[in-house]
């Protein structure tokens, strides 16, 4: 049984671990870059870029009170949209936390070369070192640390911003917007990764005491404390230093120090920025090993990922990974620009966040159950989504194509190695499985309630047998209303080179045997029968014009019939094709004989049309009804849970005794088999057209019905839904 993580972190150290994790190189670093951008409007971006992140914080705030696990973003998104997209956001979460870690140490290392000479890489390494131990000693060890260095750290910066306020120059802000709202938007999209600290509590979620309470006060806290003191950093920057100078320097709150408060003022800020930076690798390595420690507990990652210490209750693997990765990027890897495109990363992340938490409230899931609810649902999340992909847009082409190339190896992760494990869906797909499945038995309930006057087509070719005539008209006389008619009607063909006049005059009958025929054909049935004879060069056309002009709504023809000597393949397939209605492709000995209606599907909700027939002919024949689902082998329990209910719902919509069975595709021969002895009828159909290149799947069901000899029912439904609306369908259910 795997261990859990203890709960030690209260509200404290997880406001500095978010503060800690977001006041790095977030303001250290990125003002002196997003001054190019957009000037003096660099302060309207930094308050622009804490409003926007405000929707991704609620939404993980709530569902981090419902899912307080370790793991976080991985886990939110897995859980609603699917182990696809959880692998796509757990991977490459990791790796941009990862790497922003590495980054914050390096970049911390010029406010250091102030003071000491010292090497940039060397030093950076030996701190990575130190916060992984210390990592891997406790997250209680950890969490004082960092309420430690975050004291220290925030009581340094409000003395540079109390200290240089005097000093600021007012004139300095009259160009905010004089790059305009462009440069303030690509600017916002700079910094936005600034904040990205915010729901790093999500992922230490598993160690925290009283989550319900604590996890959205500290993560809406911190967000507030950190905004403001953005914001305020960076207006004395702007008011003390010129802009020129900022965007030429490597340490802007230094210059801006010694412009204020002199010696003393640049070693609290040397102080504040190297506590700082090594806060943001701190929290980096804190939050970025919980990924890979919850993709191993679910089977997404190596299950040696998930191993907790006996003697530090710590993930250690998953934290020594996670350490590794930081010592070769600091020693090896020119990190700056590398960091830039997993920032692009965060921004697609912190989007999808907010789509994951519609997806668990539209799903109406039991499981969950959020003590925190995010206000002004679904809008908040709404906003937060599009203003997200809006400032991906301003990352530039390098960064977006990096963002798509951790997708495109996340995704190659999840087909070479997750999917095989693991079978789990997310909330939305459940959701959508739910909502497609409504949805079929709205159609398949309206389908079951009679037609008023309907109009039923029995199509023979010359020449039928008296057998086949006699089951078809049985059958159609079944699906008709007590107020509609069968017309049977025989199509005759003749040669191109005959004119048709000619043939029917030769073939005709005189109105006594029509007479006769009818009468016959209506003896064994309840509903009017009307009869008559067709005369055509090509019969598969005149069948489909049969059935425009005499309103007909179904048609129903021998399965095995051959209306027309043509080298283009199966004329009751073209017939199915060109007629405006649906059509019914008929393989069946006697229905009196039939005990068992045997209802069969390849994937996909049941054609209503499907139901409607097989409720019809068990309620007229006294059979029963049994409907017949192939399972594969990969079947989620979600899966498994909704197609009960649906199929519950088929039994209770039904007027005949009903009952379902599940199978493997493999053994859907034995599936559609009966021991009754009265004989089963099997009704199946497809999607595509009686012509249409049927699927691999489709075609083993076919093979398997034939090879039972039973009497079938093929049905070719005329849907209103086009193939991007049935592909949808079997593809979610």
């Amino acid at each position: 049984m795997p261990k859990d993580l203890e709960r030690d972190l209260g509200l404290p150290a997880v406001i500095a671990i978010s503060i800690g994790a977001m006041v790095g190189s977030g303001i250290f670093i990125l003002p002196a870059l997003a001054v190019k951008e957009a000037g003096a409007g660099v302060i309207v971006a930094y308050l622009l870029a804490g409003v926007l992140v405000l929707p991704a914080a609620v939404s993980k705030a709530e569902m981090a009170t419902a899912m307080p696990e370790a793991g976080g973003t991985y886990v939110y998104i897995e859980r609603s949209m699917g182990p696809l997209l959880g692998t796509i956001a757990g991977v490459g979460t990791w790796f941009s936390l990862s790497f922003k870690g590495a980054l914050a140490l390096v970049g911390g290392v010029p406010y250091l070369v102030l003071v000491f000479d010292l090497p940039v890489r060397p030093v950076a390494v030996g701190l990575a070192a130190l916060l992984i131990v210390v990592n891997i000693v406790g997250a209680e060890q950890t969490g004082r640390l960092q309420v430690g260095i975050v004291a220290v750290m925030l009581a340094a910066m409000a003395w540079f911003v109390v200290g240089g306020g005097p000093a600021v120059e007012t004139a300095s802000y009259g160009g905010l917007w004089s790059y305009g709202v462009e440069g303030i938007f690509a600017a916002t999209g700079l910094v936005f990764v600034s904040y990205a600290g915010v729901t790093k509590i999500a992922s230490v979620a598993e160690e925290v005491e009283d989550p319900d309470r604590v996890i959205p006060v500290a993560m809406l806290g911190s967000l507030g404390i950190t905004t403001l003191l953005y914001v305020l950093i960076v207006a004395v920057i702007v008011g003390v230093v010129p802009l020129e100078t900022i965007a030429g320097s490597s340490t802007p709150v230094a210059d801006a120090a010694d412009a204020t408060l002199g010696a003393a003022g640049v070693g609290a800020v040397v102080l504040a920025a190297l506590l700082a930076l090594v806060s943001t690798a701190n929290a980096g390595v804190l939050s970025a090993s919980r990924y890979p420690f919850a993709m191993a507990r679910d089977g997404i990652a190596p299950r040696i990922l998930s191993t907790v210490s006996d003697r530090f209750t710590t993930p250690v693997n998953a934290i020594t990974l996670t350490g590794l990765v930081m010592l070769v990027l600091i020693a090896f890897v020119d990190i700056l620009e590398i960091a830039k495109l997993a920032s692009a990363f965060k921004i697609l992340v912190f989007a999808l966040i907010n789509v994951a938490l519609i997806g668990f409230r539209e799903s109406e899931t039991t499981a969950y159950d959020p003590s925190f609810e995010s206000p002004l649902y679904p809008w908040t999340q709404i906003f937060g989504t599009v203003t997200g992909f809006a400032l991906l847009t301003q990352m530039g082409t390098v960064a977006i194509v990096g963002a798509v190339v951790i997708v495109a190896a996340s995704a190659l992760w999840y087909f070479g190695y997750v999917r095989r494990r693991v079978t789990r869906e997310g909330a939305i797909r459940e959701s959508v499985r739910r909502s497609v499945g409504q949805q079929a038995m709205e159609r398949t309930r309206t389908a079951l309630a009679e037609t008023p006057g309907e109009t039923v087509l029995v199509a023979l070719p010359e020449g039928a047998s008296a057998e086949s005539e006699r089951s078809l008209v049985t059958l159609a006389s079944t699906l008709c209303p007590d107020d509609g008619r069968v017309v049977v009607v025989q199509f005759d063909e003749v040669p191109d080179q005959t004119p048709l006049r000619y043939a029917a005059d030769v073939q005709s009958v005189t109105d006594a045997e029509f007479e006769r025929r009818t009468d016959e054909l209506a003896a064994d049935v309840d509903v009017p029968v009307e009869y008559g004879e067709l005369v055509s060069h090509h019969p598969d056309r005149a069948v489909a014009n049969a059935v425009t002009d005499l309103g007909a709504t179904l048609l129903v023809v021998d399965r095995d019939a051959t209306f027309e000597s043509s080298v283009f393949g199966d004329s009751v397939a073209r017939i199915g094709e060109r007629a405006d209605c649906d059509t019914l492709a008929v393989s069946a000995g006697e229905l009196a004989d039939i005990g068992t209606v045997s209802l069969v599907t390849t994937r996909g909700p049941y054609d209503p049309l499907k139901v409607r027939i097989g409720d019809a002919i068990a309620s007229d024949t006294g059979a029963s009804l049994r409907f017949v689902y192939p399972l594969a082998e990969d079947n989620s329990g979600e899966q498994l849970r909704v197609l009960r209910e649906y199929h519950d719902d088929l039994v209770e919509a039904c007027s005949v005794p009903t009952a379902c069975t599940f199978a493997r595709r493999d053994d859907i021969d034995v599936a559609v088999s009966t021991d009754d002895p009265e004989g089963n009828l099997v009704i199946h159909s497809w999607e595509g057209g009686l012509t249409a290149r049927r699927s691999e799947r489709e075609r083993a069901t076919q093979a398997a019905i034939d090879d039972t000899g039973q009497a079938t029912v093929e049905v070719h439904p005329r849907t209103d839904h086009g193939p991007l609306r049935r592909a949808l369908d079997r593809l979610v259910f």
